[in-house]
C-alpha cells in the first residue's frame, strides 16, 4: 500500500493506493513518453494518456506544466474535455495548483463551437492539486460544468484545487456535481452558479464569480464555506436553493435585474452562518430563505438568531477570522456540526459551544455568546459568566442557556406548581419560546436517578407544560426541567 499526502492549503488529506495497484507519471516536458508511463523517465505528456492506462484504484502522478493537450468526449451530447478520468482513480500534482495547470478552451464565438472543459471525473475518480482554467461548457446538450462536471451519484472528489475563469452556458461556471474539498473558486461564470452547482462544498473559499442567477452556487450544500464578492443580475447574489453550515456570506451583490431579489441568498437555507453587507434592491442579506443561529439583519425570526455586526479581521483584503470581540463567537449550534475542523484547519469548537461563521475563534476568553453579552452590557472578558447581577439564583451562563433576563429577577427557569388528578400529573414551567426543554423524573431525593421522560419540548412564551401520565403508582415523583 501506498499513501500519499496531499497539503490542499486548507487541510491536509489522505490517500492510500490499493495494493497492486500501478502509479503512472505525467510530464509536460517528458522526452520519451512511452506506455504504460510507469516511471518518470516515460512519463506521459498528456495526463489524458496516462488515464487512459489505468486501472481502478491506480494513481496519475503530474508534476508541474501547463496542460493544453488532450482531450476525451463522452459522446455527441458533451463537450470535449481535456481530461476525463472514468476509471476510479486518483490524478494528483506532485507541487499543487500554483504549479500545475489543467487548460481548457473557450473559443471566441459565442456558439461555443469547439470548447473545452477542463476536466470530467467518473465514478470515485479523485482530481487533486490543479488550477483548473479557461474551460467551458457550451454546446451539445450537456452544458454544465465549466470547469469541471461529475454526475449526481458519483462520488468523485475535487480536492485542493483552484478553479478560476470557467465558464457554462447552463449551470455550474466552476464546477457541477461532485464534492470539493479546499478549493477555491473565483472569476467564473454560470447562467446558474457562477461558481458550482448542484455540489457538496467542504472548506472552500468562493469570491468574484458571476452568474444570470446564484451568482456563487445554486443547489449546493456547503460547509465551512466563504463567499464573498460574488455577483448575480437577477436573483440570489451569493447563492440560491442552497444549504450552508458554519458559512460566511459577505460582500455579495445583486442588480435590479427581473427580480432583484437576495444579495446574499434566495431560497437558501442556513444554520451556524454569517449573512452580512450583502447589497440588493430587495433583501439585501436574504430573500424567501430559512436561518437559524445566524448572524444576519434584518430580524429574520427563527432560533438563535441574533442582528449585531460580527466583526472581522479585515473584510477588505478578504480576511473574515473573527475579532476578539465578535458577536459570533459562542454563538452557533451544535447540532448542526458534522466537521472536526473549520476553514482554517483549527478545532471547530473552541470555548465549549461552536461559533457562527467558517472560522472558529480559538480560545475565547467567555464561554456565553458574545453577541448576548453585548446585548445585556455585560463583560465578555469572563468575568461575568458565573456572576449573578439580578440575584435570581441564575448564573449569567444559566440566564444564557435558558433564555431569560439576567436583569430581572422574575425572568427565571422554574418550576410552577404541580398539577395532579386520578390519570395524570401535569408538570408546568417558566419558559421562553424558542428554547427546547427535557423534562426528568425521580422517585427518591436521598439517592436521586432522574430518568428522562420527555425531550425536545419546545417552549412557549411565559409557560411550558408536559402531562406525565406514566408517574409510578401512588409516589411519591420528583421532576425537574433543563434547557437541551
Amino acid at each position: 500500500m501506498k499513501l500519499w499526502i496531499l497539503q490542499t492549503g486548507l487541510a491536509i488529506l489522505f490517500f492510500c493506493a490499493k495494493a497492486g495497484a500501478t502509479v503512472r507519471y505525467v510530464d509536460v516536458n517528458s522526452s520519451a513518453p512511452t506506455p504504460p508511463y510507469t516511471n518518470w523517465a516515460t512519463a506521459a505528456n498528456a495526463i489524458q494518456d496516462a488515464v487512459d492506462a489505468t486501472t481502478p484504484g491506480d494513481t496519475v502522478l503530474v508534476t508541474n506544466g501547463i496542460y493544453t493537450a488532450g482531450g476525451w468526449r463522452l459522446g455527441s451530447f458533451d463537450v470535449t474535455n481535456r481530461v476525463a478520468i472514468t476509471n476510479g482513480v486518483l490524478v494528483q500534482s506532485v507541487n499543487g495548483p500554483a504549479f500545475t495547470f489543467i487548460q481548457g478552451y473557450r473559443p471566441a464565438s459565442s456558439s461555443l463551437t469547439n470548447a473545452i472543459r477542463c476536466a470530467y471525473l467518473g465514478s470515485n475518480a479523485v482530481l487533486s492539486g490543479f488550477t483548473l482554467t479557461n474551460g467551458s461548457a457550451g454546446t451539445g446538450n450537456y452544458v454544465n460544468g465549466g470547469g469541471v462536471a461529475t454526475f449526481p451519484t458519483s462520488g468523485s472528489v475535487i480536492s485542493n484545487c483552484v478553479l478560476v475563469g470557467n465558464y457554462a452556458a447552463g449551470a455550474g461556471g466552476g464546477g457541477n456535481y461532485g464534492k470539493y474539498i479546499g478549493c477555491v473558486f473565483t472569476r467564473n461564470f454560470g447562467q446558474g452558479g457562477g461558481a458550482a452547482s448542484d455540489a457538496i462544498l467542504i472548506n472552500c473559499i468562493i469570491t468574484n464569480n458571476s452568474a444570470g442567477w446564484a451568482g456563487g452556487t445554486l443547489g449546493c450544500v456547503a460547509t465551512n464555506c466563504v463567499l464573498a464578492n460574488n455577483h448575480a443580475t437577477n436573483y440570489g447574489g451569493a447563492s440560491g436553493f442552497s444549504t450552508f453550515v458554519n458559512c460566511t456570506l459577505v460582500l455579495n451583490s445583486l442588480q435590479a435585474g427581473y427580480g432583484g431579489n437576495g444579495g446574499g441568498c434566495y431560497h437558501d437555507t442556513l444554520f451556524n452562518s454569517i449573512l452580512y453587507g450583502n447589497t440588493a434592491p430587495n433583501g439585501s442579506n436574504y430573500f424567501s430563505s430559512s436561518l437559524a443561529w445566524c448572524c444576519t439583519a434584518p430580524p429574520p425570526g427563527g432560533n438563535g438568531n441574533f442582528i449585531n455586526t460580527p466583526a472581522f479581521i479585515n473584510p477588505g483584503t478578504g480576511d473574515f477570522h473573527l475579532q476578539s470581540n465578535s458577536s459570533c463567537i459562542n454563538a452557533g449550534a451544535h447540532t448542526y456540526v458534522t466537521i472536526g475542523g473549520d476553514l482554517a484547519g483549527n478545532p471547530r469548537i473552541s470555548g465549549g459551544t461552536v461559533d457562527v461563521g467558517a472560522y472558529e475563534y480559538q480560545n475565547p476568553a467567555s464561554v456565553i455568546a458574545y453577541y448576548w453579552l453585548q446585548n445585556f452590557n455585560l463583560n465578555m472578558d469572563g468575568s461575568a459568566d458565573f456572576a449573578d447581577p439580578d440575584q435570581d439564583g441564575m448564573t449569567n451562563w444559566q440566564e444564557w442557556r435558558a433564555g431569560t433576563d439576567p436583569r430581572n429577577p422574575l425572568s427565571v427557569l422554574k418550576l410552577r406548581p404541580l398539577s395532579v388528578d386520578a390519570s395524570a400529573v401535569t408538570v408546568t414551567w417558566q419558559s421562553v419560546s424558542g428554547i427546547t426543554y427535557y423534562v426528568q423524573r425521580c422517585t427518591n431525593l436521598a439517592n436521586p436517578v432522574f430518568l428522562s421522560i420527555k425531550s425536545n419540548v419546545v417552549g412557549l412564551a411565559g409557560t411550558t407544560s408536559y402531562m406525565d401520565a406514566n408517574a409510578v403508582g401512588s409516589g411519591p415523583c420528583f421532576y425537574r426541567v433543563g434547557v437541551q
